[in-house]
C-alpha cells in the first residue's frame, strides 16, 4: 500500500478531534508537567551559562551530574505516555485511561529493550566504515563516510518509527520482532515518510520559533525566576501539543498501512 500524507494527515485530526479532552489529560499529565519540570531545571543551567560562557563543559557536565536522574525519569514518563496515547487512539477495545496507561507500563521495557538494540547495532554498522576512514588516514573519504552513516541512521530511524505503534496497538513485545515487524510495515513507503515526517518538524520549528519570539519580548519585562517559568510552561505546551499530535499521526500511519486488525474486523460482524 502507497502511503497518502493528506489521508495520515486527515485520520490523525480525526481522531484528536473524537478523543480531545482524555488525550489533553494524558498529555498533560505525561508530557506538559515532565516538560516543565526540566524546562526549570534547564533554566538553571541556562543561567549559570550565561554567567560562565568560559567553563560551558563544567556547567553542563554539572547539570547532567545533578539532574540525570530527572531526565531520565521523565524520559520513562513520555514513554509511557507515549504508549498510552496510542492505545487509547488505536486498541480496538476501547480502553479506558487506567487500562491503556497499563498497556503503557507493559510496553515500557520491551520499548527500551528495541532502543537498545537498535542503538547497539547503529553503533556497531556504523563504527565500521569510520574505522576504515580513519584507517586510510583521507579527509574526503572521512567525510563520505560520516555522509553515508548519517543517511543510514536517518534511514533506519524512518524504518523503526512505527516501533511504538507495534507495541501498544499490535502488542508485540519481543524487542527484535518490534524492529523487525516497524521495518515491514514500512517497507516501499520509506521516501514518502521521511518527507511526512520532516514537513512535521519544519511546521513545529517554524511555530515554535514564532511562538518563542512573541514570548521572548514579553519576557524582557519579566525578569529571575518569573522569566526562567514562564518559558519553561511556553515551552511545555508546545511540546506537548506537538507530541500529541505526531503520536495521532503515527497511529494513523500504522492504520493506513497495516489496516483494522483481525481482531477489529471479527468485531465489526458479531
Amino acid at each position: 500500500m502507497k502511503f497518502s500524507m493528506s489521508e495520515a494527515w486527515r485520520d490523525a485530526t480525526n481522531m484528536l478531534s473524537a478523543n480531545r479532552e482524555v488525550l489533553l489529560i494524558v498529555a498533560g499529565i505525561f508530557f506538559f508537567i515532565p516538560d516543565v519540570v526540566m524546562g526549570l531545571a534547564m533554566g538553571n543551567m541556562q543561567e549559570e551559562l550565561l554567567a560562565n560562557p568560559e567553563n560551558m563543559q563544567a556547567v553542563i557536565l554539572s547539570f547532567y551530574t545533578n539532574w540525570g536522574w530527572l531526565l531520565a525519569l521523565t524520559t520513562i514518563v513520555s514513554m509511557v505516555g507515549y504508549l498510552t496515547l496510542l492505545a487509547l487512539l488505536r486498541d480496538h477495545n476501547r480502553p479506558t485511561v487506567g487500562e491503556a496507561i497499563m498497556i503503557g507500563l507493559t510496553g515500557l521495557l520491551p520499548g527500551i529493550g528495541a532502543y537498545l538494540v537498535l542503538v547497539i547495532g547503529m553503533s556497531l554498522a556504523a563504527a565500521v566504515p569510520l574505522v576504515i576512514a580513519g584507517v586510510a588516514g583521507v579527509a574526503a573519504l572521512n567525510v563520505v563516510m560520516i555522509l553515508l552513516v548519517v543517511i543510514g541512521a536517518i534511514y533506519v530511524a524512518v524504518k523503526v518509527s512505527l516501533s511504538g505503534p507495534v507495541i501498544a496497538i499490535e502488542k508485540v513485545y519481543n524487542p527484535f520482532k518490534i524492529l523487525l515487524r516497524s521495518w515491514q510495515i514500512t517497507k516501499g513507503n520509506s521516501l514518502r515518510l521521511f518527507f511526512f515526517y520532516v514537513l512535521l518538524f519544519v511546521v513545529y520549528l517554524v511555530i515554535a520559533g514564532i511562538v518563542s519570539a512573541v514570548v521572548g519580548i514579553v519576557l524582557l519585562a519579566v525578569a529571575g525566576s518569573a522569566a526562567t517559568t514562564v518559558n519553561a510552561i511556553v515551552s511545555a505546551i508546545i511540546g506537548a501539543v506537538f507530541y500529541l499530535i505526531f503520536v495521532a499521526v503515527l497511529a494513523a500511519i500504522h492504520r493506513q498501512l497495516t489496516g483494522p486488525s483481525a481482531e477489529a474486523v471479527s468485531a465489526t460482524f458479531e
